[in-house]
């Protein structure tokens, strides 16, 4: 699994992200072809290398027509956003960073989300650098994201659609709400919308940077130059380590569904790719009897998995927390036995010596074909199965 690591030492926008990801080797060309598609007038996308005190970043400058008085909602920035297709879940994640800043700007000023004026993170501009960046991170194969505590400024935004505006600007704030923040005493916008929103819809907040066998490491700049210290945003990428991964956790309480209905709901949810799904019966207030539901999940499909639930069962909510695991490498194998092969699998890793247990439905189907005692089968599986048969260069793990 590929993981990507926001450090945002100095802060972070949109157009810090997309330039870090170039700095990480993404293909900038790739992505401009890609987002021509947009018909943005006078759309170009170009990179450079510049200086941030010490240290060298890349710098991607999107060149649009300039607008004025802009007052896109968000169903005409998803309009922009469907002139074109999208790989993977690019188009689900473009929505998802919109409606985050509807949201964030519906509250702060007492509006439905979808009456909310697009200012300037509707403006052309502000559609590139985060499609951009999305298409990055799908073109980069990430698949698990994280970011460090987010500095944020102090003192007055500069002037706005909306006049001058506390730092961080109230939109800003809500976005960042369940992430670690503190402040390094500037007076300087330190995190935009834009990169909020990001962070937002990727990250489940802030977090110690992963395990991760690293492979790059870019550096996205911002377009100020401040006295005293890089305006860079650092990405590490690399790969998660063998048996060492972090999942999301979904938990609800349901006291009021037919209990009929949780055998399609929990097919359903491994269809959409949950790792495990377990119901527990619990007691609630006033002694009534529940099941409570818990759905492990990779993080990049907590969201969907989210909806199947919303979707198929009667509960109005749910609960979400990162888990940190350790799983033993697994491996596929046969063995021949005197019935036949029966299929198992093999794990191994954290000093656990290779095991091999046996496919149940292989072990059963012998059983009612001969008679044999089914724990006999699987002795005999086991008994049989030759540790040096699975090759690995991680059996040390």
């Amino acid at each position: 699994m590929k993981i990507i690591y926001f450090d945002a030492f100095s802060g972070i926008s949109g157009d810090m992200c997309l330039g870090a990801l170039v700095d990480a080797g993404c293909p900038l060309e790739e992505i401009k072809n890609h987002l021509a598609g947009l018909n943005i007038p006078g759309f170009d996308l170009r990179a450079e290398k510049v200086q941030r005190g010490p240290l060298a970043g890349t710098q991607v400058h999107v060149q649009v027509e300039e607008e004025h008085h802009v007052h896109r909602h968000l169903a005409d920035v998803l309009q922009i956003a469907d002139r074109i297709s999208w790989p993977g879940n690019v188009r689900q994640r473009i929505e998802q960073v919109f409606t985050a800043l509807a949201q964030a700007e519906g509250k702060v000023h007492n509006k439905p989300f979808d009456h909310i004026h697009f200012h300037e993170v509707g403006c052309f501009d502000a559609i590139v650098d985060i499609s951009g960046t999305l298409l990055g991170l799908h073109l980069l194969g990430v698949e698990r994201f994280a970011c460090s505590k987010i500095p944020v400024g102090e003192g007055f935004s500069g002037e706005t659609q909306h006049g001058r505006l506390p730092l961080p600007v109230p939109a800003t704030a809500e976005l960042l709400r369940g992430f670690s923040l503190y402040s390094n005493g500037g007076t300087l916008e330190m995190v935009t919308p834009t990169g909020a929103a990001l962070l937002n819809a990727l990250c489940a907040g802030s977090s110690p940077m992963p395990s991760m066998i690293l492979e790059t490491v870019g550096y996205g700049a911002g377009s100020r130059v401040i006295e005293g210290r890089p305006n860079l945003l650092r990405v590490f990428l690399g790969e998660a380590e063998a048996g060492r991964d972090v999942i999301a956790v979904l938990e609800t309480n349901i006291d009021d569904m037919n209990p009929e209905f949780f055998e399609p709901l929990i097919e359903s949810l491994f269809q959409a790719g949950a790792l495990d799904a377990t119901l527990t019966p619990i007691m609630m207030k006033k002694n009534r009897p529940a099941t409570q539901l818990t759905v492990l999940a990779p993080l990049h499909l907590k969201e969907e998995l989210a909806r199947v639930v919303l979707r198929q069962s009667s509960t109005i909510g749910l609960r979400f927390y990162e888990c940190e695991r350790r799983t033993l490498l697994r491996q596929s194998a046969n063995v021949s036995t005197s019935w036949g092969p029966i299929r198992g699998k093999v794990s191994w890793g954290f000093g656990v010596e290779k095991r091999f247990t046996p496919e149940y439905d292989d072990c059963m189907k012998i059983h009612r074909e001969t008679g044999v005692p089914i724990a006999r089968i699987y002795e005999e599986a086991q008994r049989r199965f030759d540790p040096d048969s699975i090759l690995s260069s991680q059996d040390n793990q």
